[in-house]
C-alpha cells in the first residue's frame, strides 16, 4: 500500500448569505481530507504501519585485504561493495556520504589477521569531512600468531554521527606493527560457510537533528 499526503483542500471563501449548497459542499470536502488522514494515521499506527516508512541507511562491504606500510601513518579503510543503499552512498572508496541532514548510527565489523608471534595493537577512529571525531577511537589488541595459525579478532563498534547533508564520514586505522592485515577470508566448506569480509560497515538514520 502507499502512503500519500494528501494536499490541503482549496476552500472556497464563503458567501456573505448562508447557503446550503455552500455548506454541504465544504462539508463533503473537510470530511474527505479528514479521512484520508485517519487512513494514513491508522495505516502508520497499525502493526504493520513500520513497513510504510523509509529512512536513509547503507550497508558497505570489502572483499579485498588491507595492509598498512608504515605504523605512523593513517589509513583510510576503504569497501568495494554497496550491499544496499537509500540516500547513504559510498564514494572514492572510503567515504560514506549522507544526502540528508541528521543524526546516524555508523556501525562496523573488521576482520584483523596478525601473521606475527606477538600481540599487536591497532586504532581505529573516524573523521567526517577529513576532521577527526572526538572520542572516536577505538583500541583493540590482536592475537599473535599461534600453531602456525594467524591469529584473528573482530573489532566491532558503533558511533552516532550528526551529520549536514552532503557530509561523509571516513574511518581510519593505524597499527603498531605491520604484520597486522584487514584480511578478507574465501567461503569455505566442511560445514559450507560464507565469505569473510575484511570491513562490514552499515550506516541507518536514527532521528533529525534536535
Amino acid at each position: 500500500m502507499r502512503l500519500d499526503n494528501p494536499a490541503p483542500p482549496n476552500l472556497p471563501l464563503a458567501p456573505e448569505a448562508y447557503e446550503r449548497v455552500y455548506i454541504e459542499s465544504l462539508t463533503n470536502t473537510l470530511r474527505l481530507y479528514f479521512n484520508r488522514l485517519e487512513n494514513i494515521t491508522r495505516n502508520l499506527l497499525s502493526k504493520d504501519g513500520g513497513r510504510f516508512l523509509s529512512n536513509p541507511f547503507g550497508a558497505f562491504s570489502s572483499e579485498s585485504d588491507q595492509s598498512a606500510a608504515s605504523t605512523t601513518v593513517a589509513y583510510a579503510i576503504t569497501y568495494d561493495s554497496t550491499d544496499i543503499s537509500d540516500s547513504v552512498f559510498l564514494s572514492n572508496s572510503s567515504r560514506l556520504n549522507v544526502t540528508y541532514s541528521g543524526i546516524y548510527n555508523l556501525q562496523f565489523s573488521i576482520q584483523f589477521d596478525n601473521s606475527d608471534n606477538q600481540i599487536h595493537d591497532v586504532d581505529v577512529w573516524a573523521e567526517v569531512n577529513g576532521v577527526n571525531v572526538a572520542n572516536s577511537n577505538s583500541k583493540f589488541s590482536i592475537p599473535n600468531k599461534h600453531s602456525g595459525v594467524n591469529g584473528n579478532l573482530i573489532g566491532a563498534l558503533n558511533l552516532f554521527l550528526t551529520m549536514q547533508d552532503g557530509d561523509y564520514v571516513q574511518l581510519y586505522w593505524r597499527t603498531s606493527d605491520t604484520s597486522i592485515k584487514l584480511e578478507h577470508f574465501a567461503a569455505a566448506s566442511s560445514p559450507s560457510r560464507p565469505a569473510t569480509p575484511s570491513v562490514i560497515a552499515t550506516m541507518a538514520f536514527v532521528s533529525s537533528i534536535p
